[in-house]
C-alpha cells in the first residue's frame, strides 16, 4: 500500500513538469521506440546537450533500425566519434541486427524481449517503453536514483545491492497508472535540471516540503557514496608510421580488438616501450626514420583507470609499408575515410594535420 508521500509525489512532479518540463528535445517530437532508444542510450554517461547533435546527425543517417542494422560497424563507430562508451555504439548496431532478424524490424513491445538486447538494462528498457509507449515500467537511472535517495531519505551506497533493491521499491511504488510518459520524463528532468548532484536548485523543487534531505539537512550526504577506489594509471608507447601515399600523408592505423578499451575502434598500435616498438616497425615494415619533433603525450581518463599514450613517430617509405591484413589501413589526414577512431586519437591526428599544413 502507497504511503502518502508516495501517493503525493507523483501528483506534484507532474504538475511541476507541465511547468518546468522539458518537452521540445529532438526525440520528442517523435518519440518512436527507434529513436527513444537511440536517444536514452546516447545520454548514458552523456549530457542532453552534448548528445543532441549526435542523435541528429544519427537518426539522419539511420532513420530507422533496418538502416542502422544494414549499415557497416565502421560508420556507426564513425558517427559515434566524441561521445565516447563506445560499447554503446556496438551493442546498438548488435541490437539493430537482432531486432531485424528476429522481430522482423519491429522493435519488442514487452519488458522482457527489451532487456534482452544487447547493451539494455531494466532501466533503459522501461524508459523506452515508457516514453514511446506509454507502459507502466519505472526506471532507475542515476538522475533517478539521486531524487529518490533525497526525497525518501535512503541511505548507503547507491550501488550497492541492497540500496539498489530500496530505490526500485521506491521507484515502483512512486510509478503512477496514468501519464506514464510525461511522469517518467519528468522525473529524469528534475534529476537532470534540478536535484543536482552539487547545488541543487531545492527552492525549485516541486518536493521541497517532503524532502527528507532537505529537511533533515543530508542534502550533501544523500545519496551516498560509492566505495572509493584507488585510481590505476597505464603508459604505453603509440606508434605513429607515417607515408606519403598519392601525394597524401597517411598513418598506419590498427583495428582494436572487439573487447577492451576502444574496442572495435582504429587506432596506431600500441606497445609496452618504444624498443618494442621500433623492433615491430623494422619486422613489418622495414627502415623507418624518427621524426625529430615530437608529438605531445597523450591522456585519457577513463571511468576506472588513467592512461597516457607516449607517442613515438616515424616516417617510412610507401612502397615499403603495405599494410598485411584487413584489420590494418593508412589513414589519410586530407581525405580521413569513415571509420571510428577513438576521440584522443581523432585529436592526435588533427594536431598531427596541423603540422603538415593541413586544416581539419
Amino acid at each position: 500500500m502507497k504511503t502518502s508521500l508516495e501517493r503525493r509525489f507523483s501528483k506534484q512532479l507532474l504538475a511541476w513538469f507541465d511547468r518546468h518540463g522539458r518537452k521540445h528535445l529532438p526525440w520528442q517530437r517523435k518519440p518512436t521506440p527507434y529513436r527513444v532508444w537511440i536517444s536514452e542510450v546516447m545520454l548514458q554517461q552523456t549530457q542532453v546537450v552534448t548528445a543532441i547533435p549526435f542523435f541528429e546527425r544519427f537518426v539522419d543517417r539511420f532513420p530507422n533500425v533496418r538502416a542502422l542494422a544494414a549499415a557497416p560497424l565502421d560508420e556507426v563507430l564513425h558517427l559515434w566519434t566524441g561521445l565516447g562508451y563506445y560499447a554503446r555504439a556496438r551493442n546498438l548496431h548488435a541490437a539493430a541486427q537482432v531486432i531485424v532478424s528476429k522481430h522482423r524490424g519491429a522493435f519488442p513491445k514487452d519488458l522482457a524481449t527489451v532487456e534482452s538486447l544487447p547493451g539494455i538494462g531494466r532501466s533503459t528498457a522501461g524508459a523506452i517503453l515508457a516514453l514511446a509507449g506509454n507502459q507502466r515500467h519505472p526506471i532507475l537511472d542515476g538522475n533517478v536514483k539521486r531524487v529518490l535517495a533525497r526525497v525518501f531519505g535512503i541511505e548507503g551506497d547507491p550501488g550497492s545491492a541492497p540500496v539498489v533493491a530500496a530505490l526500485w521499491e521506491k521507484a515502483e511504488a512512486c510509478t503512477p497508472t496514468g501519464r506514464i510518459a510525461g511522469y517518467t520524463q519528468a522525473i529524469m528532468d528534475l534529476g537532470a535540471t534540478v536535484c543536482l548532484r552539487a547545488r541543487p536548485a531545492c527552492e525549485a523543487c516541486p518536493m521541497i516540503a517532503d524532502c527528507v534531505a532537505r529537511r533533515t539537512g543530508r542534502i550533501d550526504s544523500l545519496p551516498g557514496r560509492k566505495r572509493t577506489r584507488v585510481r590505476p594509471s597505464r603508459q604505453t608507447t603509440l606508434l605513429i608510421v607515417e607515408a606519403v601515399r598519392d601525394g597524401d600523408p597517411s598513418i598506419l592505423m590498427h583495428r582494436r580488438p572487439a573487447r577492451g578499451v576502444w574496442g572495435g575502434l582504429w587506432a596506431p598500435p600500441e606497445f609496452g616501450d618504444e624498443a618494442q616498438a621500433l623492433a615491430w616497425c623494422r619486422r613489418e615494415l622495414g627502415v623507418a626514420r624518427r621524426v625529430d619533433t615530437p608529438l605531445r603525450p597523450v591522456d585519457h581518463a577513463f571511468t576506472h583507470f588513467d592512461l597516457r599514450l607516449i607517442p613515438l613517430h616515424v616516417t617510412c617509405r610507401a612502397g615499403r609499408s603495405q599494410p598485411g591484413d584487413a584489420d590494418r589501413i593508412w589513414y589519410p589526414l586530407r581525405t580521413p575515410p569513415r571509420v571510428g577512431l577513438p576521440q584522443p586519437i581523432r585529436r592526435l591526428l588533427t594536431e598531427l594535420g596541423a603540422i603538415r599544413g593541413i586544416s581539419g
